[in-house]
């Protein structure tokens, strides 16, 4: 028997912030390693402590991005379920559980089709970022889903498929 969602998301969210914690706390050793070196007065230290102070500013800048993403992804989710338009997981598996590509592509098709037909609708991108994924496109899955963020906070318009 499967696990309650919202015990599944609390867990989820429970793992998010321990790892975030964790990698703060080594992005924080990196920074005061960083200004020890720049501390030391010599051109070597200087370089050295310089550009490791760039690796925790880009780390921190990265993990604030996919925070901002989740939330957004989060109050997508909970829009879609109030309105009863969450993607529904319904695809044929294989007995170890993983979801058969020939029907995760041939269920692709009307998602594509919807967000070509109406490109500036967020809900068309969200739904088409879990059939990537259902189909095993990580990638894709990200790229559709941040074009689905971008256009439900109201940015920019969307470009082309990913």
């Amino acid at each position: 028997m499967s696990e309650p969602r919202s015990t599944r998301r609390r867990t989820g969210l429970v793992a998010a912030v321990a790892l975030t914690a964790l990698l703060a706390i080594y992005v924080w050793l990196v920074a005061l390693r960083a200004v020890q070196l720049v501390a030391t007065g010599t051109t070597v230290g200087i370089v050295l402590g310089a550009a490791l102070l760039v690796a925790p500013l880009l780390v921190i800048a990265l993990i604030a991005r996919e925070w901002l993403l989740a939330l957004d992804v989060q109050r997508m989710a909970d829009e879609l379920a109030a309105a009863g338009e969450l993607p529904v997981d319904d695809l044929p598996r294989s007995p170890s559980g993983r979801v058969d590509r020939t029907a995760a592509r041939a269920a692709f098709g009307p998602h594509r089709d919807r967000v070509e037909a109406h490109p500036g609708e967020w809900r068309g991108w969200y739904h088409l970022a879990f059939a990537y994924d259902a189909a095993g496109d990580r990638a894709r899955a990200r790229a559709a889903l941040r074009t689905a963020s971008r256009l439900h906070r109201g940015k920019d318009a969307p470009g082309d498929l990913p």
